[in-house]
């Protein structure tokens, strides 16, 4: 008898991963972990896609955070093509060739405040959980806050980003030293560290929206969105504006259990 044949799947450095069910990918298994427990409560993968993105800015704050940016490409079942939402961040109006020059500045520097963009994150995921989501925005928010709220493990590239900033933060922003090195310290690799101004700022954003109510909630502003975020937080003081996003959305149907 002729051996039979086994299928070898060719060589990659990334599990191949399968289901009949759904599945989510992700920079960090937490934010993994959340969009599955999403679509396992009955969410829809739009609304898995946003509980993990805003999973993500808390759970690695040296990529992703309030105020950067996320480009995002859908497509609906049974669409004839993807769309795309412009998340990226625009320039502020001030931020002209002859302001640079006028600071002496030949090249836009890498950190700071000159380099920021008017955040665009919060009002592209807002756009995608109005158009396409299912979920109340306290509800795609609700695994965010835990995290930021109870502490998450700190990775090694966080302290080591964290590290590359400390005397900046200690000497110019005294502020974010007291967020990212507290007691003067850079975080251990594997401790916990909590959140407690985004996780703040977010639970504003959600009384706000929520207080609109159904009837006088306004369409989500989509100023910053065209039609997954950078940094430890370079803008956590823009609730007001994030609320006027939120409002449709907060006041979405409810959160469905699973059938």
């Amino acid at each position: 008898m002729r051996p039979t044949k086994v299928y070898q799947p060719p060589f990659t450095t990334r599990p191949e991963l399968r289901g009949t069910f759904g599945a989510i990918a992700s920079t960090h298994w937490l934010a993994s972990a959340a969009g599955m427990a999403v679509l396992e409560r009955g969410g829809n993968a739009f609304d898995a896609a946003i509980a993990a993105g805003f999973v993500l800015q808390i759970v690695e704050p040296h990529l992703n955070g309030p105020g950067g940016e996320v480009p995002i490409i859908l497509k609906r079942a049974g669409a004839d093509a993807p769309i795309v939402i412009c998340g990226q961040g625009t320039y502020p109006a001030g931020a002209t060739l002859a302001r640079f020059a006028g600071l002496g500045v030949e090249q836009v520097p890498g950190t700071g405040l000159l380099p920021a963009v008017v955040p665009g994150a919060f009002d592209a995921w807002m756009l995608l959980l109005r158009d396409h989501g299912t979920w109340r925005l306290a509800d795609v928010l609700a695994y965010a806050l835990h995290y930021a709220e109870n502490g998450f493990p700190v990775l090694p590239r966080i302290a080591a980003s964290i590290l590359a900033a400390k005397e900046f933060f200690l000497g110019e922003w005294p502020t974010s030293a007291a967020i990212w090195c507290p007691r003067g310290a850079v975080p251990a690799p594997g401790t916990f560290f909590t959140s407690p101004l985004i996780a703040a700022t977010y639970r504003r954003i959600i009384a706000e929206a929520e207080s609109a109510g159904p009837a006088s909630a306004r369409r989500p502003s989509a100023r910053c969105a065209g039609a997954a975020t950078k940094s430890p937080s370079k803008a956590r003081g823009r609730s007001a504006a994030f609320a006027r996003s939120a409002a449709t959305a907060a006041n979405s149907p409810p959160l469905r259990p699973r059938a």
